[in-house]
């Protein structure tokens, strides 16, 4: 309290670099990302801002940031170097696999399954077994162990993942083969073990779960430990925190030892920001949308909290924003249900073999980026066809810090689209702005109408850089007449860093088929001390689940429990409430004898966040100038607004267009625009009332 707080997220075309004072004033820079070395791009946002801000380093009392490190890792290949140890009997694991043909593989006659994550020469296996219900029924063969170890330190990998059978009920032989690892391996290479990481059933999920947590774990380490660096030759003390995927962040350390956890840390970060806008505004329900420079996402906030899912495919296949199983990687850590299509500014337009057009999923990223940027693309993008249509301002871009060349975007799109497709280059804009709407309307379409869940009821929270340009149009798809831009709308996903919470999860799994109320509240007394241990707490919010399942059934869904003391009764009415959640994604719901699976506990520090700041009203409300810009077809002089302009101010109907130094936010015909006194731009569909 009473400190600057710094938050930094990493996208895949821009930096994006928020500072809130303990007033709640917000200072925000976007800079062009270095993939070479990210933290490039967030010392120029972190210099930008303390320096517009007029702040000293050392009045920042916290740094907060999202990355798309693991993630990009694991899809380009570039993680450390990793053996795989696992049961004798169990040494193909990873080999055989998992891999479902779905889409264009299910008519491909050559197809070849992707490589494993680790070549067969590199995972090993040990004599041992435990059985599922924890009893050893092989002991650890220790001199076995030594060899593998020996052989392993010969390899001279950076990391070695562990993934036992059965260690989650009985992890025993994995802390002593961990042990001797220690004392055989040369100093520095790390070992990750399942019961650490991911201590459930299911060893597949188990062992990809902990080899990616190997597999970018020293890749997060060096990463994390060069930022912190830079940051303190700057002037800037605060520890570095790390968003993880399930909506709350962890320290660097504990990011370093599970950084499978932070794969999904961009994302998520934007959907904490929606989440807070709609608190804000007293709207349970709202849709995250966020559309950056490479990627849109979507996800539906019921009730006030994000949808959240226990296992998600990095790298897999499907269609329209869904991933299916049996493709890419699975992950079994908590994480917001997302939905994610390639479509941002980025996104490169094409036309196809069949003279069809085409949008994304290929990126022009930062480097060349979008024609338009002057920085050697050549290909026309989202962003080109944008400044084309007139939505753009080509000086006022990024706040001004980039200045488009509309020449180049005409050139690219008339050579690439345009005279292949023979149409006009403005209707051949138009064309990319609508595919990129649809491309991105599947995305909302995944997470509600796939769901059960009629998004008409919702407001669409709209930001990213691109996000608000394209809201309105993605709203009409699906009949939703409320959409929200908040304040630093460009900058959502570095925003929802500044409201996010200090958290970590730990699970256990025990099978029980008449559970004892005492057996199960130790297990949550266990569970709860590790975590807050994870944090360095001795108190913090608990929030406790169980996983449970039909007898003789494979899956299970999860019910939470409520606060208090665990009895009979409290047990009773978990039995219950799985039978009505088993309906409702069911249909069906029998009352046949269940059994609890796993144990869970989320362990939240609820950090103070700074305010948002109301302020008054600026000028008379007047628009700034108007340019043509493309609507229903043809061009229309449009008003151009400045979001301050209208702050507290009576709506205004659409078509218009509002300029922010991040972002610009178009209004079609039919839509009405308001500001409120937070500078929270709503839109309405319908003329003003």
């Amino acid at each position: 309290m009473g400190r600057h707080v710094i938050a930094a997220d990493v996208g895949g075309t821009f930096t994006d670099v928020v500072l809130a004072g303990p007033d709640g004033t917000m200072t925000v820079v976007k800079t062009l990302s270095t993939p070479d070395d990210p933290t490039r791009g967030i010392l120029a946002g972190v210099s930008g801002v303390l320096a517009a801000s007029g702040t000293d380093p050392a009045e920042v009392g916290r740094f907060v940031h999202a990355t798309t490190l693991a993630t990009n890792a694991i899809l380009e290949r570039t993680g450390a170097d990793v053996a795989f140890v696992t049961t004798r009997g169990f040494r193909d694991l990873l080999t055989l696999g998992r891999y479902a043909r779905v889409e264009e593989d299910r008519f491909d006659l050559l197809f070849e399954p992707p490589p494993p994550p680790v070549p067969r020469s590199r995972c090993f296996e040990v004599t041992e077994r435990v059985d599922a219900r924890g009893a050893v029924l092989i002991p650890l063969d220790e001199a076995q162990a030594r060899d593998v170890a020996r052989r392993i330190a010969e390899l001279r990998v950076d990391a070695v993942a562990v993934s036992l059978l059965h260690s989650y009920a009985n992890p025993v032989h994995e802390r002593r083969f961990a042990e001797i690892l220690a004392a055989e391996l040369p100093p520095g290479v790390t070992v990750v073990v399942s019961a650490e990481i991911f201590p459930e059933l299911r060893e597949y999920e188990r062992a990809t779960t902990t080899l990616m947590s190997a597999y970018v774990g020293p890749v997060m380490v060096r990463y994390l430990g060069a930022l912190e660096q830079r940051l303190r030759s700057i002037g800037i003390d605060a520890r570095v925190q790390v968003m993880e995927s399930s909506g709350g962040v962890m320290s660097a350390e504990l990011a370093g030892r599970r950084a499978v956890a932070t794969i999904e840390s961009g994302p998520a970060a934007g959907v904490i920001a929606a989440q807070a806008t709609g608190a804000r505004l007293g709207r349970a329900d709202v849709i995250s949308f966020d559309m950056g420079g490479t990627t849109a996402k979507a996800c539906a906030i019921r009730g006030g909290v994000p949808d959240v899912t226990r296992e998600f495919h990095v790298g897999g296949k499907g269609s329209y924003g869904g991933r299916r199983a049996g493709t890419g990687v699975p992950i079994k850590v908590a994480a917001i249900d997302l939905a994610e299509v390639g479509a941002g500014g980025g996104s490169i337009a094409w036309v196809d073999d069949g003279g069809a057009l085409r949008v994304g999923p290929r990126s022009a990223g930062s480097q060349p980026g979008p024609a338009c940027y002057g920085l050697g693309g050549r290909e026309p993008t989202v962003t080109d066809a944008n400044l084309l249509l007139g939505y753009l301002d080509p000086a006022t871009f990024a706040g001004g810090t980039m200045r488009l060349d509309p020449a180049k975007s005409a050139t690219a799109i008339r050579g690439r689209l345009a005279e292949p497709l023979g149409v006009s280059p403005e209707a051949a804009a138009a064309a990319v702005h609508d595919i990129a709407n649809a491309v991105m309307a599947s995305a909302v379409h995944v997470v509600t109408v796939q769901r059960g869940i009629d998004p008409r009821n919702y407001a669409l929270v709209a930001f990213g850089g691109a996000g608000p340009m394209h809201a309105a149009r993605v709203a009409e798809r699906f009949g939703i007449g409320t959409i929200v831009v908040p304040p630093a709308c460009g900058v959502g996903s570095a925003a929802g860093l500044l409201v996010t919470d200090l958290s970590t999860d730990r699970v256990a799994t025990r099978l029980m088929t008449d559970p004892e109320a005492g057996e199960v509240a130790g297990t949550y007394g266990d569970l709860t001390a590790a975590a807050l241990d994870d944090l360095g707490l001795t108190d913090a919010e608990v929030q406790r689940s169980v996983d449970v399942r039909y007898r003789g059934q494979a899956h299970d869904l999860t019910i939470p429990l409520p606060d208090g003391e665990l009895t009979k009764a409290v047990l009773d009415e978990v039995v219950e409430r799985f039978y009505a959640s088993y309906r409702q994604a069911y249909g069906i719901a029998p009352r046949d004898p269940v059994e609890l699976v796993s144990y869970r506990v989320r362990v939240v520090h609820r950090v103070p966040a700074a305010p948002f700041a109301e302020v008054a009203a600026q000028a008379d409300g007047a628009p700034e100038g108007s340019r043509p810009a493309w609507f229903d077809g043809a061009f229309v002089d449009t008003p151009i607004y400045r979001r301050a302009t209208r702050r507290g101010r009576p709506p205004v109907p659409g078509p218009l267009v509002v300029e922010d130094a991040e972002s610009t936010v178009v209004v079609p015909p039919g839509w009405s625009l308001r500001v409120d006194a937070t500078d929270t731009i709503i839109l309405t569909q319908g003329e003003p009332s």
